[in-house]
Formats: C-alpha cells, sequence, structure tokens
C-alpha cells in the first residue's frame, strides 16, 4: 500500500500558530491545480514496485476547501487516471468550519471525498478570535450537522489545548463539547510558539504568557483519560479514533508505508530517499511549466533510517516493532535501541510487550527526550 498528499496551500487568512508553508495569494489557484496535474505524470513511477496501490488520498494545507469541488474533482480523475487507486481507498480533505455549506458538502461527497478532517480548535469565541480563525463556534457544530445530514460517516476534529491562562476547566469544556458532536476520530495538540509566527512574536515581545509545563500536562491527562472513557482508543500521542477509525492516511507516516507528496512544500517517502518541494508557489509553478520537478532529495542512510523509527513508530500505541527493526536494519540497531532503552524500562516510561516497545502513559509526558536518547549520531 502507499498513500498520496496533495498540499493545497492557499488560505483566506493567516492563523497566527501555523508554521506550514501556506499563501493569502489565490488569485492562480487553478494554475496550481493544473501544474499539480503534471506533477502527477512526472512522478507516476516514484512509488516502490512492491508499493503501487494507493489506499489513501490526503487534501491538506493551507485550506483544500477553498478549492472548488470541480478542482478537487479534476485532481481526483487525474489520480485515477496515472495511478492505482484501491476501490476502498479513503479519501480525506482538510475543511474550515465555514467553507462547509449543504452544496459544497454534496458536491465533495458526490466525487468521491468520504473522511473529513475539520479544524475546530476551541469553542471558545475569545480564543477563536485570538487565533484569527475566521469560524465561530456555532460555525462548527452547524458544520458538523450539515456533513451529518450530507451521509459523512468519518470526521475527524482538531483541538488545541495550552493556551495562554487557560484554565484545566475551560479545557474541560472544549472536551464535553468536541464529545457532544459524536466526531469519529479527534486530533489534539499542545499550543506551539512555531519560529517567525505571530504567536511567536507576541511571546518574545512579553504581550502573552505561554502556560506552564505542569498544566499542560494536566491538560493532556485529562484529554487521556476523557477520550479513552468516552470509547476513544488512543493509538498514537495526539491522536484518538472510534473503533476502525484510525486515521489510514496518517498512519502511513508512523508505519514506514511509502507516500508521495504533490505540491509546493509537501513531502515524499520511498523507502530510501525524502523529497520535498519548494516552499513557495510562484516558484513551483514557475519550475513546473519548464517540466522539472523543484525538489531536495536527501538519500537516506541506515542511521537515518534507524532514527526515523524512532520518531515515528515509537508515537503509536503498538510501539516499534523489533523484528521488523532487526529485519530492515540489522541486529546491531535493535541492541543498541534495547540497550539504551533500559533506564526508561526500569523507570516504566517504556514497557515491552511480545515483540514490540512503546511508550508507557507515564513516558509520553518525555517523549521528546526519551527519543533523543534512543536515537544514533551519524558521523557522515
Amino acid at each position: 500500500m502507499a498513500g498520496i498528499y496533495i498540499h493545497i496551500p492557499f488560505c483566506s487568512s493567516r492563523c497566527v500558530y501555523c508554521g506550514f508553508y501556506s499563501t493569502t495569494h489565490s488569485e492562480s489557484k487553478q494554475t496550481y491545480v493544473n501544474m499539480l496535474l503534471k506533477e502527477m505524470e512526472l512522478r507516476k513511477n516514484y512509488l516502490p514496485k512492491a508499493h503501487q496501490s494507493i489506499e489513501t488520498i490526503y487534501f491538506g494545507g493551507g485550506t483544500p476547501s477553498l478549492l472548488a469541488p470541480r478542482q478537487i474533482q479534476q485532481l481526483l480523475l487525474y489520480i485515477n487516471k496515472v495511478f492505482k487507486v484501491a476501490q476502498k481507498a479513503e479519501i480525506t480533505l482538510e475543511c474550515n468550519p465555514d467553507d462547509i455549506n449543504c452544496e459544497f458538502v454534496k458536491d465533495i461527497r458526490q466525487i468521491g471525498i468520504n473522511r473529513i478532517s475539520m479544524g475546530v480548535q476551541t469553542f471558545s469565541i475569545e480564543r477563536l478570535k485570538f487565533l484569527k480563525r475566521r469560524h465561530s463556534a456555532q460555525q462548527a457544530i452547524e458544520a458538523m450537522n450539515v456533513l451529518r445530514r450530507n451521509g459523512f460517516d468519518n470526521i475527524s476534529i482538531d483541538l488545541i489545548f495550552g493556551f495562554p491562562e487557560q484554565s484545566l476547566k475551560e479545557w474541560e469544556a472544549d472536551l464535553d463539547k468536541a464529545l457532544q458532536l459524536q466526531p469519529e476520530h479527534i486530533s489534539a495538540y499542545s499550543l506551539t510558539y512555531e519560529e517567525d509566527t505571530p504567536l511567536d512574536h507576541w511571546l518574545k515581545q512579553g504581550k502573552i504568557k505561554e502556560l506552564g509545563e505542569e498544566e499542560c500536562l494536566k491538560m493532556y491527562q485529562l484529554l487521556v483519560d476523557k477520550l479513552v472513557q468516552n470509547g476513544f482508543e488512543h493509538y498514537e500521542i495526539s491522536n484518538f479514533a472510534r473503533q476502525g477509525r484510525r486515521a489510514r492516511h496518517n498512519s502511513c507516516y508512523w508505519t514506514d508505508v511509502p507516500y508521495l507528496g504533490i505540491g509546493a512544500a509537501a513531502h515524499s517517502y520511498d523507502l530510501c530517499t525524502r523529497q520535498w518541494n519548494v516552499e513557495n508557489v510562484e516558484q513551483y509553478i514557475e519550475s513546473m511549466q519548464q517540466g522539472k520537478i523543484p525538489a531536495t532529495i536527501e538519500q537516506l542512510s541506515d542511521i537515518e533510517r534507524y532514527n526515523d523509527t524512532i520518531t515515528t513508530s515509537l508515537r503509536t500505541c503498538e510501539g516499534i516493532d523489533l523484528a521488523l527493526l532487526e529485519s530492515k536494519n540489522g541486529s546491531f540497531f535493535k541492541e543498541y535501541l534495547i540497550k539504551n532503552a533500559q533506564k526508561y524500562l526500569e523507570q516504566n516510561d517504556l514497557r515491552i510487550k511480545g515483540n514490540h516497545i512503546g511508550l508507557t502513559l507515564k513516558g509520553i509526558f518525555i517523549s521528546d527526550t526519551i527519543m533523543a536518547d534512543l536515537m544514533m549520531v551519524n558521523s557522515n
């Protein structure tokens, strides 16, 4: 199996926390879509021969819901023309709540979108304004209702916690409102201060104060407890799903499945190399018009592949498959991992179950430290 990611970088406005590449200049949308088709054609043989079946397609951004349904259909038709798409492929579209209306939803449902990832972030009016989000809490609720009425039964919502001065009670209120919407999937992230974002500038200027680590840990603990109690599987550090509703596309990233990224700033992985396109729509279009893919390619060493396994597989509830690690990278890497994991196993931050080594709930709180200690330094 393999996945395809389509990056749609256009946004009506920039959120203050966003560190992903995007642009508010959307006048070139159709030209950009045409170049996406061209890149698909040029890269139709990118994926390994053993991974030709496309099981997941993901439209991310930016704001993919700013595309017209006919443009999304144009992309899907061409994907099916160039690649072998599985009959029951998961096809996800990221949406902003205020872009969702009955006509739009009917159209995207008809052209094959079968999963929605909606950026709710919070139900607090004040915090939505703080983030410079375009939608209101009521619009998020109404968007969910429109999606349900039009047959969508696989909906994920994104939430953010750890706002400046946010209380545990306020975060619990957000979670309760999210649960009332009965989504199949919830992704929840602590607010991060990405470099060169407005949020980062406000922090450095002293206009806001970052919430303390202890408060954020309490919020994360509440998140896990409440969602698990309400029937969600905690299958990745920041992701929770109803039975059988894990995000299949994102799971590609965590389980060493190859994927092809199309568009400006999109990343690809073919098991041997990483590849990423230029983070600029104008440069991307200009290069593609000349028939050149504007990408940087990195050949992965055995150590880099091992480190990738640490930082991806260890995020999942299954953890790292030691037998698979050994078969792909050799016994040296397995022995190195076990040796360096020993103190964390003794402290109950890591656990071994069967042939897998993974984080305990206690270990999740210091996962960055654990991963750093388990990784190897590449001397090349």
